[in-house]
């Protein structure tokens, strides 16, 4: 496929064929790619978990699913994509790497960053697998695991503390679902939000 019609056709997909799994070769394929998103002074300070197992994206589902009513058709939707991505940021890999002689922040203090870019970079890979599950034929979704969710997450997964969920990814070849009420919004339109030469010109 193009490239232009990957970034044309991605969109967040939020019901999946429960009865088609992800096949091995392109799970490696989405990952592959992950690890290949830039990365502030080549840190590369990430983790993935795939879930894959029944079992596994049960469990997810049970320790980072949003309780209260008005997520049922939502849920049930997601929760049969055959395959879960939960990309993690580690920022103590970042403080680590500028305290090194070529970048020589030796102080390791966060508050050199102008921007926190271990969620950064994360989001970077995490944009690559969305495209590539488009080019793969699939479909997929990024959201957030809700706040009070994620200490029952790092149980249930026994995630280590220095890595923090940025959200997780269903992907799966799509079903008919419906599509989110926040897209009547509309995209807004580049010279709404682009600015050539300065601010507001």
């Amino acid at each position: 496929m193009e490239f232009r019609e990957v970034v044309r056709r991605r969109r967040m997909v939020r019901s999946y064929d429960p009865d088609r799994p992800v096949p091995p070769e392109v799970v490696e394929r989405l990952l592959d790619h992950a690890v290949r998103a830039p990365s502030a002074g080549f840190a590369q300070g990430w983790g993935f978990l795939v879930l894959e197992s029944p079992e596994d994206r049960e469990r997810f589902w049970s320790a980072a699913s949003p309780g209260g009513s008005g997520r049922q058709r939502w849920l049930a939707g997601m929760s049969r994509a055959p395959l879960i991505v939960v990309p993690h940021a580690n920022r103590s890999t970042y403080l680590e790497r500028y305290a090194e002689p070529d970048k020589g922040w030796a102080d390791r203090s966060p508050d050199r960053w102008p921007v926190p870019y271990w969620y950064v970079d994360t989001g970077f890979a995490t944009l690559l697998m969305l495209l590539t599950a488009v080019d793969e034929g699939l479909g997929a979704c990024f959201f957030g695991i809700p706040p009070q969710r994620t200490d029952a997450y790092r149980e249930a997964f026994g995630v280590p503390e220095d890595f923090m969920p940025i959200g997780a990814l269903t992907i799966g070849y799509r079903a008919p679902d419906h599509r989110s009420p926040s897209l009547r919004r509309g995209r807004r339109p580049v010279d709404q939000v682009v600015h050539r030469g300065r601010w507001g010109d």
